[in-house]
């Protein structure tokens, strides 16, 4: 089967960027990074619609879909800069989450097995069970930790007589070993769930859950710092896991499970550059942007600038890797204000 491209909506790449095929793995042999979707929202347990989030994150841009864009910030243009293709979709069925799962899994293997980044847009949560445990199969089992922006824990048990949901994907990941509990991180945390049982379960398997209530006592920046240490203790590598939920609904409205009181996009936003230059980066995902319940493309445009961010901050590491220099990412100052002076 040749690439098959959009799921729903006209088949477009990410922001024009040239496209991929999963089965013949000369068209991503040598990229950098290979763009996923993962159109499912079959385990949502309150509002769907994150099926429409990759198409939405691929195309949510003013500027012209010509595979460039240079970051004012990072003084790089990450879509040229390293290689950065997009597989299109892979075929997922909300009425099928087992199967859903099983394929976006071996795809995210066969992309991390040939050394690339994938970057998966989706979608509900339910993907990261399948993203994370594709990239430790390539990557090492158990040597992936994992750094998640989420206002809900997503580690209960069963819901509506199912393992398999967008509120179980990280008890998954820590049950099967593919992910460690004690390289978990969590940041955002708020609201009323989970429950103490789940609570309970989670600081068994050494989980660390950053509140928003620590989070504005702490400074969002020291939160990460000293998650930063935790995240690369004993493991080779880090999966970012960002829920769009993560920041305010007046920030993203456009999601399943809205919660008050979140972060900020310019907050989520200046913390995917830190993690992305400072942190060795093997996967990501961008989950719950669900279009049916956005406003303005407000969420989808926050969506499509959070993986801009990731892919200008790993361009600009492999740049500083590559000459010998260093950057501040929480400065973002550069005396090269003019490109090529």
């Amino acid at each position: 089967m040749s690439r098959y491209g959009s799921q729903f909506g006209p088949d477009i790449t990410f922001l024009g960027v040239e496209s991929c095929d999963l089965t013949d793995s000369g068209t991503f042999a040598d990229a950098d990074v290979v763009i996923v979707g993962a159109p499912f929202d079959g385990g949502t347990s309150y509002r769907s619609g994150a099926r429409f989030g990759p198409g939405a994150m691929r195309q949510a841009c003013y500027l012209g879909h010509d595979g460039s864009r240079p970051s004012l910030a990072m003084r790089v243009d990450a879509l040229r800069d390293i290689r950065v293709v997009d597989a299109g979709d892979v075929e997922m069925y909300s009425g099928d989450a087992t199967t859903s799962c099983a394929s976006l899994e071996k795809a995210i293997e066969r992309v991390a097995g040939a050394g690339a980044i994938p970057i998966v847009l989706g979608g509900d949560h339910t993907i990261t069970w399948p993203d994370v445990t594709g990239v430790a199969r390539a990557r090492g089992w158990g040597r992936v930790s994992v750094i998640h922006f989420d206002a809900h824990a997503d580690t209960g048990d069963i819901s509506f007589g199912s393992l398999i949901g967008h509120g179980q994907p990280m008890r998954r990941l820590i049950e099967s070993g593919a992910a460690r509990g004690d390289r978990f991180l969590q940041i955002g945390l708020r609201g009323y769930w989970p429950p103490p049982d789940v609570l309970r379960w989670m600081a068994e398997h050494g989980m660390r859950s950053y509140e928003m209530a620590e989070i504005v006592a702490r400074g969002l920046d020291e939160c990460l710092t000293e998650a930063f240490s935790i995240a690369l203790d004993d493991c080779d590598g880090v999966f970012l896991s960002v829920d769009i939920d993560v920041c305010d609904p007046g920030h993203a409205p456009g999601t399943g499970t809205p919660e008050p009181g979140g972060l900020s996009a310019r907050q989520l936003l200046d913390a995917v550059r830190r993690i992305c230059y400072d942190l060795p980066v093997v996967g990501m995902d961008v989950v719950e942007v669900a279009p049916p319940y956005d406003h303005a493309d407000i969420t989808a445009l926050l969506g499509n600038r959070v993986v801009l961010e990731a892919l200008s901050a790993i361009a600009r590491r492999r740049q500083d890797e590559r000459n010998g220099t260093t950057w501040d990412p929480r400065a973002a100052l550069l005396t090269d204000r003019i490109p090529g002076e």
